[in-house]
């Protein structure tokens, strides 16, 4: 039976089901709530503080912050497949070229902030803090400075910092998830809970063309870690969603992915396919106890889960043919979307390196019937696109307008942390 968990979750959504998860027909605009739902009256004219605060009183939430401070309080270690992190995978560039826009945008940045700013928004290069990111729009950590607290001015001057260590592709992708989140809050009429400014920033260690340091920029559906370090870029872990993700007024934000892992899914032989589906539908009562999670639903990359052992499922690379690789590939690529082409193609060779040792799975119908989720999982990656039941539209079902995206460097480079460990201590 379909019961709410605390108003903003439902049993729904973690609940197996026989009969397939179809994808609803609608616009996402036959799920939005009347503007008198208490689910939206209750919290309308709150700020983000008060907001929090109001969600803190439910007892579901409660138990899973102090799940999610336990897992944030252990040592960092990396996501593994067995438990066991294997060293050897990523190098620091003999001959590394230097950009400097990324740390001259980021001096300016610090240049214009007041004194207590610079102190607030400045960490070690290698803080805890990098671990502290999460994705939902109630408060869980306050590291950095909250852009809807800034002027105008430094919040330009915080994107100009975005615009010049991401890729031209990547900055817009950030840049609209951020904007769909206030394309939310405009729905909803929550536009002090949800809007293009609810994130934080920080920087760590002190920005300089090879010497370890980089930027955090997180908050709902939008949660990007870049580290520069030796002439390498390092943007993992990185979180992007959106709800909704497919909407007239927006371009789509994940729609030329979802094209390409749909592709691929479709080009499956009878042979891969029993191989490469893991679950028949989303909501498959053959899952394991815990495989489904309220707030994660099925992704298992998300905030807090630094350690999480994740063992290989699906299809071995080596099992598709050369035309399937190679979409594959592309797949991966556009996940590495967010940083800039020569930084790609660096960690493009080292999925290349690691090919014969790639995974890729799926759950659900592969010929777009169904909303869906997919995993491809090397000893160098880990990226996930997941199809999410509703928070603030009111689909108690997973729907393609509701997304969520994951990128990881399992074996311990996620935050670079393997590449500033061969480039030395950090200043």
């Amino acid at each position: 039976m379909d019961q709410d968990i605390d108003g903003f979750f439902s049993t729904a959504r973690v609940a197996g089901r026989e009969e397939a998860v179809e994808l609803p027909s609608d616009s996402y605009r036959a799920y939005l709530l009347d503007l008198d739902d208490a689910k939206l009256a209750n919290v309308r004219g709150m700020d983000y503080e008060e907001f929090t605060q109001d969600r803190y009183r439910a007892p579901f939430l409660r138990d899973l912050l102090a799940y999610w401070r336990s897992l944030y309080d252990e040592p960092f270690v990396g996501i593994t497949s067995d438990g066991v992190v294997r060293d050897g995978l990523y190098h620091l560039p003999e001959h590394p070229s230097v950009d400097d826009a990324q740390h001259t945008a980021a001096e300016r940045l610090l240049a214009g902030l007041t004194d207590a700013e610079r102190e607030t928004i400045s960490y070690p290069a290698t803080a805890p803090e990098w671990r502290a990111w999460s994705n939902p729009e109630f408060v869980v950590h306050r590291v950095g400075l909250r852009l809807e607290n800034l002027s105008p001015e430094k919040i330009d001057a915080v994107r100009d910092v975005l615009r010049a260590s991401l890729s031209p592709e990547g900055y817009d992708r950030v840049a609209e998830a951020m904007a769909l989140n206030g394309f939310l809050g405009e729905l909803v009429d929550l536009p002090t809970v949800l809007n293009d400014r609810s994130y934080w920033f920080s920087i760590f260690g002190r920005p300089h063309p090879l010497e370890p340091w980089g930027w955090q920029l997180f908050g709902h559906h939008v949660a990007v870690n870049f580290v520069s370090v030796g002439g390498r870029h390092v943007v993992a872990p990185v979180f992007l969603g959106a709800e909704p993700a497919l909407s007239e007024e927006h371009p789509p934000l994940f729609a030329a992915r979802e094209q390409l892992a749909l592709r691929l899914a479709g080009s499956l032989t009878p042979e891969q396919r029993a191989q490469a589906v893991v679950y028949d539908s989303v909501l498959d009562p053959a899952m394991p106890e815990g495989r489904l999670h309220p707030a994660d639903e099925r992704h298992v990359a998300g905030a807090f889960r630094d350690n999480r052992i994740v063992p290989y499922e699906g299809i071995r690379v080596s099992a598709l043919d050369a035309s399937q690789q190679a979409q594959l590939r592309d797949l991966v690529a556009d996940f590495h979307a967010l940083i800039v082409d020569a930084q790609r193609a660096a960690a493009m060779a080292e999925y290349d390196a690691h090919r014969d040792e790639t995974y890729f799975s799926w759950y659900g119908a592969t010929d777009g019937s169904q909303p869906f989720y997919l995993r491809v999982h090397s000893p160098v990656i880990l990226a996930e696109l997941d199809h999410h039941a509703g928070v603030w539209l009111n689909n108690r079902l997973p729907a393609r307008f509701h997304v969520h995206t994951t990128l990881r460097h399992p074996n311990g480079n996620d935050y670079g942390r393997a590449l500033i460990a061969e480039w030395g201590t950090p200043a």
